[in-house]
């Protein structure tokens, strides 16, 4: 450390050699005071002239470094923990990574609103629909093999996808009309939410139609709740729908192995994602966080850890477990163009055309709740021009909180929201468990954390 006198600069501690004898009465005339920024700057003629071989140098521009890397952290442990302490969330982790390494990580709060276990970067979460990343990736791995082909046809293995019926309406006695798809469903189709599959949860013809035709809710576990009709045909909208479900019985088939086996084998592993998966063990369980529901008058009921069951099939679309960093490595390995940890999952030009428009002038990334318990309304760029890549939203223009044009993002329904900006090398996810989705106080708080990763990014 270093402070400043009349006679010129000296270590505190001495250690430097350079003007460490003053006489007391000096000392006392003289309060030392320690180098801010500017002082250094200040300073620095006068640390030439006393010739010290540039090592007191090398101390301030590293001290000042370290100094403006860790104001924007604090700020952001700032501004986490003050969510926390209002309440909007009853823990939060969040992290953000560059192309060089880790830029940030925090944990603030508890698992359990109420409880003394506190969120760590380690909490196990339920993260939904950031599954569907994880399932792209694997269907563009057999894309890069050859075994899936992105505009053909894909394989018949179920009559819902080689033989696909479109939802006109009702009739008079609300039954349901059906007709066959115009063209049919092709892989881009079905990473794109523009194959014609929908989400009960966003569309209210679907609602009617599964109570009428009695088939099982999607979150079910059963076969049958993926046998739906298209409310559209291929190609000609976009709405999100069950189709990431359909690419992982699609990569079951072509690959010969259960999604769980798969993702365990073909990219947990070999990245390293050691507490991702559809099964926790209980040790993981008793790291998990706890789901809270939002009430209308904004408090957060804590509700029941979901009981373990085996499903007929695993979903491409929904029910991983992860934790920030496992998520944070995926993240990674996309943000380095498909390598990460001395895997290679993905060809550079695989991860990069993946990020491109395939929807064309299609709007994307609205959707109108049926089911407020679950979710809100979502519109995360109000106005904003939306699309779709091979996996995620895609946002065409820069966004109001720091992302470049060309970034991807995307969420789970228990409030989870991760982004990669290409353009300026930056990933960051934030984690929490509130229903419904599009909390109002979590976006808040994601576009709160984004922006000061930028700025993070700035001081660097």
């Amino acid at each position: 450390m270093l402070h400043v006198t009349r006679e010129g600069v000296r270590e505190v501690d001495g250690r430097a050699g350079v003007n460490t004898k003053q006489s007391h009465r000096e000392e006392h005339a003289m309060t030392s005071t320690l180098l801010s920024r500017r002082d250094v700057l200040k300073g620095s003629v006068a640390i030439a002239a006393v010739s010290v071989g540039g090592g007191i140098v090398t101390r301030f521009r590293r001290a000042e470094a370290q100094e403006r890397a860790a104001q924007p952290h604090a700020r952001i442990d700032a501004m986490l923990r003050q969510a926390v302490d209002a309440q909007d969330v009853p823990g939060v982790v969040a992290m953000a990574a560059t192309d060089k390494g880790l830029l940030y990580e925090g944990a603030f709060g508890t698992r359990l609103l109420g409880d003394s276990a506190p969120m760590t970067r380690d909490t196990v979460f339920r993260i939904a629909s950031m599954t569907k990343a994880i399932t792209c990736v694997a269907a563009m791995q057999l894309v890069e093999q050859g075994k899936l082909k992105l505009d053909e046809p894909v394989p018949n293995i179920d009559p819902a996808l080689g033989s696909p019926q479109v939802l006109e309406g009702f009739d008079a006695a609300g039954a349901p009309i059906l007709r066959p798809a115009k063209r049919p469903i092709t892989l881009r189709h079905l990473l794109t939410h523009t194959a014609g599959f929908s989400y009960e949860i966003w569309d209210a013809n679907m609602v009617r139609y599964v109570k009428v035709s009695g088939m099982p809710a999607i979150f079910s576990g059963k076969v049958a709740a993926l046998r739906m009709p298209l409310v559209f045909d291929p190609g000609d909208k976009w709405e999100y729908g069950i189709n990431i479900d359909w690419v992982g019985r699609l990569v079951e088939s072509i690959s010969g192995q259960t999604l769980d086996a798969y993702f365990r084998d073909q990219i947990f592993m070999p990245l390293g994602m050691k507490d991702s998966g559809y099964i926790t063990s209980a040790e993981q369980r008793a790291r998990q966080a706890r789901v809270h529901q939002r009430q209308a008058d904004g408090t957060l009921v804590p509700q029941p850890l979901e009981t373990p069951f085996t499903p007929e099939f695993w979903s491409g679309g929904g029910p991983l477990y992860s934790t920030g960093p496992d998520y944070l490595t995926f993240l990674q390995m996309l943000l380095h163009g498909g390598r990460f940890n001395g895997a290679q999952l993905l060809q550079p030009e695989t991860v990069a055309l993946m990020g491109q428009n395939h929807i064309g002038n299609l709007p994307a990334g609205i959707m109108k709740t049926e089911n407020p318990a679950r979710s809100n309304d979502v519109d995360f760029f109000p106005g904003a021009e939306l699309r779709w890549g091979l996996g995620y939203m895609l946002n065409m223009q820069p966004g109001p909180n720091g992302r470049s044009a060309g970034t991807v993002s995307w969420g789970g329904i228990f409030n989870t929201y991760y982004w990669l900006d290409p353009v300026k090398r930056v990933t960051g996810l934030i984690m929490t468990q509130i229903l419904p989705f599009a909390d109002p106080r979590v976006l808040q708080l994601y576009g709160q954390f984004e922006s000061s990763v930028y700025q993070a990014l700035q001081a660097a």
